[in-house]
């Protein structure tokens, strides 16, 4: 399988054409059940038959070509979140799931009877417990950086506490850790030209994350739902190989635009 290179292919195929245990991190952005045709594809209908029909051969190809040091991010919704940890639980094993990360989004109206839903789910897994894992920061809030407004002879930014009546440093540190709920916007990739083009086309701030999460420089990542390929321009931005597919050749033609401007 030839790598730095996007298919338009039925995924579950290219999947038995890659080897064993040679990707560093899969991620895709899954048909979500709404059963919607939509301008880009086709989707899934919300049932459990034909969510379990479709996507355990291919998790199952996921699990086997996937290095026992990888990790795998599957983004999906309320839909069908919930068939689709049943069957990550089954194919790499319950103890092997390591996140449920919540993007939060914001735009869209809100239904008069419920909550808005304004959210995607990120199932993460490993293939084992000896995984890449990186931890990444976020800047604090301007509230909390104000609150730092001392400086000592380094330089350093600090604010005073006081524990048992005694006076302390606390001095600010790179960031906040990220956890697992992420307020990344829809909107963050206004200034890319190719932004929004694609149905379902999700921001790079948001791949930026996942990636360095879980790879480094020069490791193999797969996205075998494709769609607008942000996940892949992120990749070959970060110096990551890849390998991209979907079976859409409107994906494939934006993709390979996107990566080749």
């Amino acid at each position: 399988m030839e790598l730095n290179k996007c298919y338009c292919a039925d995924n579950l195929k290219l999947l038995k054409q890659i080897n064993d245990n040679s990707i560093d991190l899969i991620y895709s952005d899954i048909l979500y059940g709404t059963g919607k045709k939509f301008k880009d594809y086709q989707d899934l209908k919300a049932e459990k038959k034909v969510i379990e029909d479709f996507y355990i051969s291919r998790i199952e190809e996921m699990y086997r070509v996937l290095k026992k040091t990888g990790s795998i991010y599957l983004q999906m919704d309320y839909r069908i979140n919930h068939w689709i940890r049943n069957i990550m639980d089954e194919v790499f094993r319950y103890e092997n799931f390591r996140n449920e990360i919540v993007w939060i989004y914001s735009g869209g109206t809100s239904p008069k009877k419920d909550f808005g839903k304004k959210h995607d789910v990120i199932l993460r897994y490993t293939k084992s417990d000896i995984y890449t894992f990186n931890a990444v920061f976020e800047d604090y809030a301007k509230s909390t950086v104000s609150r730092y407004n001392k400086i000592d002879e380094q330089g350093k930014k600090y604010k005073i506490t006081y524990f048992k009546g005694k006076e302390h440093k606390a001095y600010m540190k790179q960031g906040k850790q990220v956890d697992d709920v992420w307020n990344i916007s829809k909107t963050s990739d206004q200034k890319d030209k190719y932004a929004f083009i694609y149905n379902s086309q999700k921001p790079l701030a948001l791949m930026d994350r996942i990636i360095k999460s879980s790879s480094n420089e020069c490791d193999i990542l797969g996205d075998f739902f494709m769609g607008g390929g942000s996940f892949l321009v992120k990749a070959k931005e970060l110096n990551r190989q890849y390998i991209g597919c979907d079976i859409n050749p409107k994906a494939l033609e934006l993709t390979n635009l996107r990566l080749t401007s």
